[in-house]
């Protein structure tokens, strides 16, 4: 009829508009685990968000969390990433050894991403971990029972190996800053304002503490560690 539109006949759109307003951009998780690494590179772990990191793609959180359940989810496939890029290296016959070279094989693999050691610092983490990070939870586990351990003591040497190794980590990182921000000489000035009288020892020390702290003594250490708790496990079984 005159004076109606036809109902077969789309209605007019504004100028300029394509009538539709398209389809969200799609994500990947290579690309999610790509942008949350430029993000710590650049700022440090304590700064990446889900929020955060939607922005540094160009896409909604909703479409995030349909690949990522949350930080800790996304940190854990960071760190099994790294760890996927890594080549196992060759295990000795002795279980002791064995133990050292997967303890310093993990010093190693956090030593070069420091924030990894502090984001796992919660215990419940190996449960989320990839095979490309339990071998080494299981050598070490697997390595002190063959050298006498109950399953017990096995789980109590590998925690102590753990905390051992994160700590040497995070404090030889943050001293690393500090060293290059402020210098060696001011690490000890601290030490040199003492009082001889009532801190004898400390005082006397204060000059050597900036160059042994330098040192790596992790190997050593990690050594007596692992001796330490195998042979107590031998005295107590």
């Amino acid at each position: 009829m005159p004076g109606q539109r036809d109902r077969r006949q789309p209605a007019s759109t504004p100028t300029g508009s394509t009538g539709r307003t398209g389809r969200p951009r799609s994500t990947s998780r290579a690309e999610i685990l790509a942008a949350a690494r430029r993000v710590i590179d650049e700022d440090g772990w304590e700064t990446l968000t889900v929020r955060r990191l939607a922005a540094e793609i160009g896409v909604g959180t909703t479409t995030l969390y349909h690949h990522v359940h949350n930080k800790d989810d996304l940190v854990v496939e960071l760190v099994n990433q790294h760890l996927d890029q890594l080549a196992r290296p060759e295990l000795p016959d002795d279980p002791r050894e064995r133990i050292i070279v997967a303890a310093t094989t993990m010093h190693d693999a956090l030593t070069n991403w420091p924030w990894a050691a502090e984001a796992l610092t919660a215990d419940g983490f190996i449960g989320r971990l990839g095979d490309s990070a339990l071998w080494i939870v299981e050598t070490i586990v697997a390595g002190a029972v063959a050298a006498g351990c109950t399953q017990e003591q096995a789980v109590d040497l590998f925690r102590n190996i753990w905390y051992y190794t994160v700590g040497e980590v995070l404090v030889r990182a943050r001293s690393d800053r500090r060293r290059s921000d402020v210098g060696s000489a001011d690490l000890a000035f601290g030490l040199r304002r003492l009082d001889p009288a009532r801190q004898p020892q400390l005082a006397a020390i204060g000059d050597l503490w900036p160059e042994r702290s330098a040192l790596d003594l992790y190997p050593q250490v990690l050594r007596i560690i692992v001796d330490g708790l195998l042979a107590e496990a031998g005295r107590t079984v």
